[in-house]
């Protein structure tokens, strides 16, 4: 007998623990984490013993306040510890890895981190990633291209995408993505997403894609954005079902 479970995903760019009052508090995004009960999170803009937030480990006191496993993909160094990308999960991670971006300007290096996890039985794929800001998209189509080619890897498990893109959803970046993966938004979110700035936001920029093909084992049910001061990003959720019946794909 089939059965299935719901699981929440969130994708929340943190500056680094520091809110629109400029005070860094890791301790108040772990509260809202915790208020929306997420199972899975995806981190961008993650310090580890970085000067700026105190010297403290990002993910390691997140993981210790919220109970999760935890992963981190470093991809610079900065002020004497590491920045990059972070996440947050209930479930057993299987396999871990972080990879860098080919990057066509000398400017901060890019990653994509990537997990698999095993989710009531099923192997699903969490892709986490922060794409440069640059008015030029030449670097954000490398890099939608990028992860396309590195989720095909993964077939036939289940992808899901997380990440700040930096990308308005009439954008090239976000129409090459959405060659291959369904913006969940876009099927069941409630309001514009719109996640930046805090106080009036005006840009929907932060995302939670689905491969193409896997709303068998991962329907969508709905997503919404999350109101809290604790970073200048606003945090997107989503609920998925989760059918636990498929077997591991190793």
């Amino acid at each position: 007998m089939s059965n299935s479970k719901t699981i929440r995903i969130m994708t929340y760019n943190i500056h680094h623990g520091a809110g629109i009052d400029g005070k860094v508090d890791i301790d108040r995004i772990a509260k809202v984490i915790a208020r929306e009960n997420a199972d899975i999170v995806a981190l961008q803009e993650v310090d580890r013993d970085v000067k700026r937030s105190h010297r403290i480990d990002t993910m390691a006191r997140l993981s210790e306040l919220t109970g999760m496993a935890h992963a981190f993909g470093k991809n610079i160094e900065y002020q004497g510890g590491d920045y990059g990308n972070g996440v947050l999960t209930r479930f057993p991670i299987l396999q871990e890895k972080n990879l860098h971006y080919r990057m066509i300007r000398p400017r901060e290096q890019r990653g994509l981190l990537q997990l698999v996890l095993e989710v009531c039985g099923q192997e699903v794929v969490l892709m986490n990633t922060h794409i440069d800001p640059h008015p030029d998209e030449a670097e954000r189509l490398m890099h939608a291209e990028k992860i396309r080619a590195t989720a095909l890897q993964y077939s036939p498990r289940p992808v899901i995408v997380c990440g700040d893109f930096n990308a308005r959803p009439e954008s090239k970046t976000i129409a090459l993505m959405k060659a291959d993966f369904v913006d969940v938004w876009e099927l069941v979110g409630v309001g514009d997403g719109k996640t930046i700035p805090v106080s009036n936001p005006k840009k929907r920029i932060d995302y939670i894609f689905l491969s193409k093909g896997s709303q068998e084992v991962l329907k969508p049910i709905s997503a919404d954005v999350v109101r809290s001061d604790a970073s200048d990003h606003l945090p997107v959720i989503a609920e998925f079902h989760v059918k636990s019946h498929i077997m591991f794909y190793r």
